[in-house]
């Protein structure tokens, strides 16, 4: 059973942290609390995490400064990050969260459900491409050795079948992302995570 995806608070006050882990209670994930964006930094550096909520007002180094170091490190760089800040933010608060690599961008107070909807499909994305790579792996150990006579005929139609399933469940993850408050940030990663899969597909029909 792999490990439950694990998420990355990052605000300055307590009580927003404890609002953001009430708001993803229900959903089968970790919440790991950073209380400072050097703090999130250090906890970057041994934790693997499927999202970053990061928020933009922390007093020393803030929520743009932090991305931009966590944009730089080749570990965490492809890890996505939605901003969260109040609404009378300056206006140009947007367009510098996204310039600093930010997937999306929440005002506060947000919708509860909006934002569980958004880190739900984040998760799955995650799972999703650890569920390729092992697969993946998979594949990669089978076409490195050499199959014993009949072997093939038992591998292939289960290698068949996991594939399958992983492309059924990027279909059902697209199906998601139509219907995540109709954001565009998801747009890259899926796309991403559809080329891989399409790979895997044609690597495995060569082999068979």
């Amino acid at each position: 059973m792999p490990d439950r995806a694990k998420i990355l608070l990052v605000d300055d006050r307590e009580e927003n942290l404890i609002a953001l882990e009430a708001i993803l209670s229900s959903l089968d994930v970790t919440a790991v609390r950073a209380r400072s964006g050097e703090e999130a930094l250090k906890a970057l550096l041994g934790i693997d995490f499927a999202l970053i909520l990061l928020d933009v007002r922390m007093p020393g180094m803030d929520g743009f400064e932090t991305a931009a170091h966590i944009k730089r490190r080749e570990r965490t760089r492809n890890i996505p990050i939605i901003f969260l800040t109040v609404v009378d933010s300056a206006p140009d608060y947007a367009f510098r969260g996204y310039a600093a690599g930010a997937v999306d961008y929440l005002t506060k107070p947000f919708d509860p459900w909006v934002l569980r909807a958004k880190v739900s499909v984040f998760v799955e994305l995650y799972n999703m491409n650890r569920r390729l790579a092992e697969q993946a792996s998979l594949l990669r150990e089978r076409l490195s050795v050499e199959l014993p006579d009949g072997m093939g005929a038992e591998v292939l139609p289960e290698l068949s079948r996991r594939l399958t399933a992983v492309e059924e469940e990027v279909a059902r993850i697209r199906d998601l992302t139509e219907h995540a408050n109709g954001s565009t940030s998801l747009t890259g990663p899926l796309k991403d995570l559809t080329d891989r899969v399409t790979h895997l597909r044609a690597g495995f029909d060569a082999l068979s």
